[in-house]
């Protein structure tokens, strides 16, 4: 670890360049996108226009993860930014991230019951990763309804208040977690975004429900939200390994060995893991690096580390190499559990 942050230090400084323009053009390529695969004559060009817009508006929602990371002063006015081009629009805002996200960073709190982000999926079932993946497609209906359904009502009952923030205002996959409430500014922060959220939700189902927007628009805009839920779920299944079963606090060695580096020379990971989510182990190594540098960190570490150095062991082929590792360790524990005792 010491030896990381030594040979990449001088590569923890963001350049507000890069992540304005990234996320601008993410934002125009998405959103243009969307209305090429509503307006197009065809429809092989409406399905061009429809990937292209899934894959540019995913690697927009990503930058949340960055926003999370980021401190005001690094990129002045990058989170604003962030909710206003994707995080309202798309009713993935920032404090769905903010306040949760660093809980899985927390040494003491990775892989744990504690891990808003962890689930022990290797010791799980074939029916559980299924599900896993499934769930997503609902996405959408899942925030329209904590935006446009609960969030006025969660205003008026105290009661549901405390559930909608515990229980819905987390981009988490435990089911055991429990966001805390927030406090001082972020709380202030919270309301904001909340009633934002909730007046474009109510306003988008009322367009809707009047036929003052399409069926098409609107069904498109549900698709989009699922395509960019699903292709987020499957990235999200080889994002580690999955095998901290017991749930008991991890070293740091182990942490990074759960996690997954996908680097060159695949080149899918850029559409399907974009915004340096490829390399999630040298993230959770050095969660100061932005993401523009984590390339470059990367060939460092992998040139001037030992041979023996547990960081070579953190990369993986592709998709497929992660995934079927992970189906053979669910395998390999039903096998046991099956076994006859003697």
């Amino acid at each position: 670890m010491a030896t990381a942050h030594k040979l990449c230090g001088d590569l923890a400084v963001p350049r507000p360049a890069i992540y304005w323009t990234d996320l601008i053009l993410s934002a125009l390529v998405g959103y243009g996108g969307f209305a090429g695969a509503v307006l197009a004559p065809s429809a092989p060009l409406k399905a061009v226009f429809f990937v292209a817009a899934a894959l540019a508006l995913y690697r927009g929602v990503s930058f949340i993860h960055e926003v999370s990371h980021l401190r005001p002063q690094d990129v002045p006015g990058f989170r604003n930014g962030y909710d206003a081009l994707i995080g309202v629009p798309f009713l993935t805002p920032s404090l769905m991230y903010e306040g949760v996200h660093n809980q899985h960073h927390a040494k003491s709190r990775y892989g744990t019951k504690l891990d808003p982000e962890y689930l022990p999926l290797a010791s799980g079932s074939l029916a559980q990763i299924a599900a896993f993946l499934l769930v997503s497609l609902l996405a959408p209906v899942g925030l329209l309804l904590r935006f446009a359904v609960l969030a006025p009502l969660s205003a008026l009952w105290p009661g549901l208040r405390r559930f909608v923030i515990e229980r819905c205002s987390a981009l988490a996959i435990n089911p055991e977690y429990r966001r805390e409430q927030p406090t001082g500014p972020q709380a202030t922060r919270f309301v904001v975004l909340e009633t934002l959220c909730a007046l474009w939700a109510i306003t988008f189902l009322t367009l809707a429900a009047t036929g003052v927007m399409s069926a098409r628009v609107f069904l498109t805009a549900l698709a989009l939200g699922s395509a960019v839920a699903v292709v987020n779920q499957f990235r999200t299944l080889v994002a580690h390994h999955w095998e901290n079963d017991h749930g008991e606090e991890m070293t740091p060695t182990e942490q990074f060995l759960d996690s997954v580096n996908v680097p060159p020379p695949a080149t899918l990971p850029m559409l399907w893991a974009p915004v340096g989510l490829r390399y999630h182990g040298l993230h959770h190594l050095l969660p100061r690096l932005p993401y523009h540098a984590l390339g470059e960190a990367h060939a460092r570490l992998r040139a001037q580390l030992p041979q023996d150095s547990p960081y070579h062991k953190g990369s993986h082929r592709g998709f497929w190499a992660v995934a079927v590792r992970l189906l053979k360790a669910i395998g390999v524990r039903r096998r046991v559990a099956v076994a006859p005792r003697q």
